[in-house]
């Protein structure tokens, strides 16, 4: 299963609220049961993190990262979810994320941020933007929902 991640995964790990499932998401990865699929886009927003976070991904066995890029395609398909008021302005980054999965077509892109990504009301909106522009319907759930 390949799985896209945003920065509030490798996060949670570290996070009391988020860190039970969150480490056993991870532990999935140890044991090859996962590709977790990593943009240049939350390499960018870890180096902002603190330290432990920022070189949590280094743990792990390189076959089990892909590493994809943030391209002008995914960006133009975040403006459109902007376009449509799927979210504001602000929410820029979160759209650049579920544009590079939809893109990359990966299984799942997992999250901890429910306002912008894990909201019902808001997978509606990206799902009905990438079904109108042609692209995959993207599944959203959280660490704890792939676990179970």
């Amino acid at each position: 299963m390949r799985i896209y991640i945003d920065t509030s995964v490798v996060g949670g790990y570290y996070d009391k609220e988020f860190d039970t499932a969150t480490i056993k998401l991870f532990k999935k990865v140890e044991r090859g049961e996962i590709i977790l699929v990593v943009s240049n886009l939350l390499e960018a927003e870890l180096l902002r993190a603190p330290l432990q976070v920022r070189n949590h991904l280094d743990h792990y066995a390189q076959k089990y990262l892909e590493r994809v890029a943030l391209t002008k395609e995914a960006t133009e398909l975040a403006d459109y979810y902007i376009a449509e008021q799927v979210v504001g302005k602000t929410s820029r980054a979160d759209c650049q994320h579920i544009a590079i999965a939809t893109l990359n077509k990966v299984d799942i892109l997992v999250s901890w941020n429910f306002k912008h990504i894990v909201n019902l009301t808001r997978i509606r909106g990206y799902n009905s933007v990438n079904l109108k522009h042609g692209h995959i319907m993207l599944e959203i759930r959280t660490p704890k929902e792939i676990i179970e």
